[in-house]
């Protein structure tokens, strides 16, 4: 190492002196956040992208690869303010350092996601989410609010066409992104549920950024879904694409042309439908017929005298069996009783505590109470008791006591 201020003896290639600073930078300075606007975004075909975040006073070049680039879900513009999530890098051949680019999302869009999550989890815990009716299977007429100049209502159209065209359309024309659309949106339901002949609605957009879909973000939207009368179906944006008004509708369909197919059954389907419903009516109708036929048969043949004859000879003879069934149960019944009647009997006079009389016992009582004396402290010298026997009763004078 040389002092302060010495100058290196020996002299060090481009590359050396390259990799220096590219070991400092890379190993100096953690991951980091960069604000600014995107300038030359170029898609390479390698399908790395390039650009430049800029802001008033400097510049910084920026890769972001392929695998990186996957997560993208919109094209950054000329000038759009992004945040990018990188790591510095120093291109050696060029001998310039830039931004690795991690993650890159418009600015403003982590706290967009946010306000989602937290509108999300208030409306959930307010049960806003559990509205699932389920859609009619043959509708006749069909309400759509989307915008009137967009593709969304062309393949909607195109394939209700296509599936089922004896099902009418009532567009409801409605701002979907920007100032004003998400009250556009809530008028458009609340027209449509105003009328008698709608059997479902359709409400959605195409594609987008979050920023152009936020209006069925809004929670006047999900609101005004939920309390719709009429079943609706959410179709906004394409498959990856989640908004609010697809939780709070009754069924959410991945793009407008899916809620389309998922609306209305294709007319080839109700054809089969219809087929397979007359076919199961016919069977029935014959099934039916020929049970009713065997029925009047068996009443026509239990009607002939000889088979009158027979029936009476078969109850007869069920009732014989009846009542000798009876008899031995009632025989048996009257037995059993006897039987547990007279061990009930033994097992009274047994506990009967004058039985014991008969054997030569007595029970001795105190005359001025008439109580049982059980205990020669009971009485006292002198004392008069009266002896009961088996027969009879004694009145005697005590003379001594022995305890």
């Amino acid at each position: 190492m040389t002092g302060e201020g010495e100058i290196s003896r020996k002299s060090l290639t481009v590359t050396e002196l390259t990799r220096i600073i590219k070991r400092l930078l890379e190993e100096g300075i953690p991951t980091v956040k960069v604000e600014g606007e995107v300038s030359n975004y170029v898609y390479h075909s390698s399908g790395h992208r390039y650009f430049t975040l800029k802001d008033e006073n400097c510049q910084i070049k920026c890769v972001m690869f392929k695998w990186q680039a996957v997560q993208l879900d919109f094209t950054p513009d000329e000038g759009m303010k992004v945040e990018a999530l990188g790591n510095i890098t120093v291109y050696e051949r060029g001998g310039q350092y830039q931004l690795n680019v991690i993650r890159l999302m418009p600015l403003g869009r982590g706290e967009l996601l946010a306000r989602l999550e937290e509108l999300k989890k208030k409306l959930a815990a307010e049960g806003l989410f559990e509205n699932e009716r389920p859609l009619p299977p043959y509708p006749s007429t069909v309400g759509v609010v989307t915008s009137l100049t967009r593709a969304a209502i062309r393949d909607i159209i195109t394939v209700m066409r296509r599936r089922a065209p004896y099902v009418r359309i009532i567009l409801r024309p409605a701002l979907v992104q920007g100032e004003g659309a998400a009250v556009d949106i809530v008028q458009g339901i609340r027209d449509l549920n105003e009328r008698d002949d709608i059997d479902v609605i359709i409400v959605g957009r195409g594609g987008g950024s979050i920023e152009d879909l936020w209006c069925f973000n809004e929670e006047i939207v999900a609101r005004a879904i939920a309390a719709s009368r009429i079943p609706v179906v959410s179709a906004v944006g394409h498959e990856i694409d989640f908004t609010i008004a697809d939780f709070a509708a009754d069924l959410r369909a991945p793009t407008p042309s899916a809620a389309a197919e998922i609306v209305v059954r294709d007319m080839a389907e109700v054809k089969q439908d219809i087929s397979d419903l007359v076919f199961r009516l016919r069977q029935g109708v014959l099934s039916k017929v020929e049970d009713m036929s065997a029925r009047v048969e068996y009443i026509k043949r239990g009607l002939s005298p000889d088979r009158f004859i027979e029936m009476l000879a078969m109850r007869s003879q069920m009732i014989d069996e009846l009542t000798i069934r009876m008899k031995g149960a009632l025989t048996l019944s009257l037995s059993q009783r006897e039987t547990v009647l007279e061990r009930l009997r033994s097992t009274i006079a047994a506990m009967n505590p004058r039985a014991v009389l008969g054997r030569g016992y007595s029970i001795v009582y105190r005359k001025r109470d008439n109580r049982v004396v059980t205990d020669a402290a009971m009485v006292e010298a002198g004392e008069g008791i009266t002896a009961e026997l088996a027969r009879g009763r004694l009145d005697a004078e005590v003379k001594e006591r022995y305890d």
